[in-house]
C-alpha cells in the first residue's frame, strides 16, 4: 500500500484550502474537514492512508483526542500533527500517543512532500515485513523438503534453537539456494516476529548510498541530502536487519560495519550525535569468505563477529533427493495461477530433471517449471518439451569468437552466454566471470541488456 487517500482537519479555512491543493497537484486525493466532530465522523466512515491534523481546533474535540480515536479504528493510518511554533509541547504528546511526526504552520509545499516520502518508504517496509510473515506464516517453502534424508532437513531443525538467541548469523550458499528463506525463518521463530525485519541488498547499491542506506544521514550531509534520513539500523531496532550479499561491501563500511556489531552505535552520515540500537544481524554470501580475506578484499574481525552461529546451504546438484518433490511443488503451485494444461511430469522428465546440475539451485528449477505451465500444450511434462531450456546433454556449440568482432563484442556476448548457462542468475554469472554483481550490473546496463535476461 502506497500513500493515495489523505485526509486533512484543520478549522483555518485558508490553511486547510491551501494543503489540500498542494497535495491534489501532487496527484492525491484528498478530503477536508474543518473540526474534530467531522474528523471523527468521516473517519468511522472512510480509510485514509494519512491525515494531516491540526491539533488546536474548537468545538469540543481537539487535535490530540481525534489522534486517540484515528490510532484505535484505523492502527495503519498515518497522523502527521500540524502545529503553530507556540505549541511544540502538544505536538511532542500527540507523538508520543502515536502521532508519525509534526509540521509547524507557515509550511513549503517541499517540506509535506518530503515527509510524505518518508512515510511511503515507512510504509513499503511494514509492506514488506506483512508481505514475509504471510509468506512463511503459511509455511509454504517448508512444505518442499518432506524427506528426513535431504540435506535441508537438518538446517531446518536448527532453525528455532538458533531463532532463541541474538547471536549474528553468517548464511552461505550459492545463489538460489534459500539463504533468504532461510533468514526469514528464523526471524519469525525468533522472539523479535513482532518488531522491524529490516533488508539491504549490499550489492545493489554504490559505497556512498550503501553507508547512507545502513546509518542515515543528516540534513546536508552530502550534496543531495535535503533532508534527514532514517538508516536501516534505526529502523531495525529492536528486531532484525539482514544483511544480503554482505561481502559485496567496502573496507570503509566494513570498519563501520563492524564497530555497530561490537558496540551496537553509530552515527548518521554528517551528524556527530552516538546513537544506540539493538538489533540481530542476520547476513548472507555466495563467497567464500575465508578466501576473500585471504584477499584482503574483508576484514577478518567482522567474520569473526558476523559468524557466531554459520549456516552453509547445500547447493541443489548436493541434495538431488529433493529436485523430483521440488518439481511437483513447483507444478502444482503455477496450475493454480495459469490456465496451463499440465498435470503431471513423467518419469523421463523426472530423470532428466535429476540428472541436470542446477548450476542456478532451486530458482532455476521454479523458473524452469513455470516456463513449461505457460509454454507446453500437453497435460504430462516429458523431456522434449524442455530440452531446449536446460544446458544439459547438449552438443557443445561453437564458443569460438570470430575475427572482427570488437572487444566490446567479444565482452557483450561472454556475458549473455554465461547468463544462458546460469539460467538467468546474475550473482552467479559474476561469480563464474570473476566480477561484482555491481560490476555485471552495470556492464548490463551498458549493453542494454538488463531487460533482456531472465531474472
Amino acid at each position: 500500500m502506497g500513500v493515495e487517500k489523505i485526509l486533512v482537519v484543520d478549522d483555518d479555512d485558508l490553511s486547510r484550502g491551501y494543503l489540500a491543493e498542494v497535495l491534489r497537484r501532487n496527484g492525491y486525493t484528498v478530503e477536508s474537514v474543518s473540526d474534530g466532530r467531522e474528523a471523527v465522523t468521516i473517519t468511522d466512515k472512510n480509510d485514509y492512508d494519512v491525515v494531516f491534523l491540526d491539533i488546536r481546533m474548537p468545538g469540543g474535540i481537539d487535535g490530540l483526542k481525534v489522534l486517540e480515536k484515528v490510532k484505535k479504528t484505523a492502527k495503519e493510518t498515518t497522523v502527521v500533527i500540524m502545529t503553530a511554533y507556540g505549541s511544540i509541547e502538544s505536538a511532542v504528546e500527540a507523538m508520543q500517543k502515536g502521532a508519525y511526526d509534526y509540521v509547524t504552520k507557515p509550511f513549503l509545499p517541499d517540506t509535506i512532500e518530503l515527509l510524505l516520502k518518508r512515510v511511503r518508504e515507512r510504509q513499503q517496509l511494514i509492506d514488506e515485513n506483512k508481505y514475509w510473515r504471510s509468506r512463511l506464516c503459511s509455511n509454504e517453502e517448508h512444505k518442499l523438503v518432506v524427506d528426513k534424508s535431504s540435506k535441508m532437513f537438518q538446517v531446518y531443525k536448527d532453525i528455532k534453537r538458533i531463532a532463541q538467541s541474538k547471536a549474528s548469523v553468517l548464511i552461505q550458499g550459492e545463489s538460489g539456494t534459500g539463504k533468504e528463506l532461510i533468514a526469514h525463518a528464523i526471524y519469525l521463530n525468533s522472539q523479535r516476529k513482532s518488531k522491524p525485519f529490516v533488508k539491504v541488498n549490499c550489492a545493489a547499491l554504490s559505497e556512498n548510498l550503501l553507508e547512507s542506506e545502513l546509518f542515515g544521514h543528516e540534513k546536508g550531509a552530502f550534496t543531495g541530502a535535503d533532508s534527514c534520513r532514517t538508516g536501516r539500523f534505526e529502523l531495525a531496532n529492536n528486531g532484525t536487519l539482514l544483511l544480503d550479499e554482505i561481502s559485496e561491501i567496502s573496507p570503509k563500511t566494513q570498519a563501520k560495519l563492524l564497530r555497530v556489531l561490537e558496540q551496537e552505535e553509530f552515527e548518521r552520515v554528517g551528524g556527530s550525535k552516538t546513537l544506540k540500537v539493538d538489533v540481530r544481524i542476520i547476513a548472507t554470501t555466495n563467497r567464500d569468505i575465508p578466501r576473500e580475506i585471504e584477499k584482503n578484499n574483508f576484514r577478518q574481525d567482522l567474520y569473526f563477529r558476523l559468524n557466531v552461529i554459520p549456516i552453509l546451504l547445500p547447493s541443489l546438484r548436493e541434495r538431488k533427493e529433493d529436485i523430483p518433490v521440488l518439481a511437483e511443488f513447483f507444478l502444482n503451485k503455477y496450475r493454480s495461477v495459469t490456465d496451463t494444461l499440465l498435470k503431471s511430469i513423467s518419469e523421463e522428465a523426472i530423470k532428466v530433471l535429476t540428472q541436470y546440475e542446477w548450476p542456478g539451485n532451486v530458482r532455476e528449477i521454479k523458473n524452469l517449471i513455470y516456463r513449461c505451465a505457460v509454454m507446453v500444450d500437453s497435460d504430462v511434462l516429458l523431456p522434449e518439451h524442455f530440452e531446449n531450456m536446460l544446458s544439459v546433454n547438449k552438443p557443445g556449440k561453437n564458443s569460438g569468437l570470430s575475427v572482427g568482432l570488437t572487444i566490446d563484442d567479444a565482452e557483450r556476448e561472454l556475458i549473455c552466454k554465461t547468463l544462458e548457462n546460469t539460467g538467468g542468475n546474475k550473482t552467479k554469472a559474476a561469480e563464474i566471470l570473476n566480477v561484482t554483481p555491481r560490476t555485471l550490473r552495470n556492464k548490463l546496463n551498458r549493453y542494454k541488456l538488463y531487460d533482456q535476461v531472465l531474472i
